[in-house]
């Protein structure tokens, strides 16, 4: 399964969001089930983020959200969070 998260981000903010987001990220690779992560920024609007996460399966990215050190890191980023669907289960 892929989780997207998107996330409003004031340009002042960029490289602590960043620097947030790869300690995030390592937190995230050490966790059972996960394949891959990524941060991505949209090239036509630099304030448009998105974390990108691979996992085996949508158990494995819920238990990974509820690890403390990973709880920690996010709930800061959360107020940047765009209120959206983000899990999504691949199809082809």
């Amino acid at each position: 399964m892929i989780a997207i998260t998107r996330f409003r981000v004031p340009a002042e903010r960029a490289a602590d969001f960043t620097a947030e987001m790869k300690a995030l990220l390592s937190d995230l690779a050490a966790g059972p089930g996960h394949r891959a992560g990524r941060l991505a920024r949209t090239v036509d609007d630099p304030e448009l983020w998105a974390l990108i996460t691979e996992w085996d399966g949508a158990g494995y990215y819920r238990r990974a959200l509820g690890v403390t050190s990973v709880r920690m890191r996010l709930y800061p980023l959360a107020a940047m969070a765009i209120d959206e669907p983000g899990a999504y289960e691949e199809v082809l």
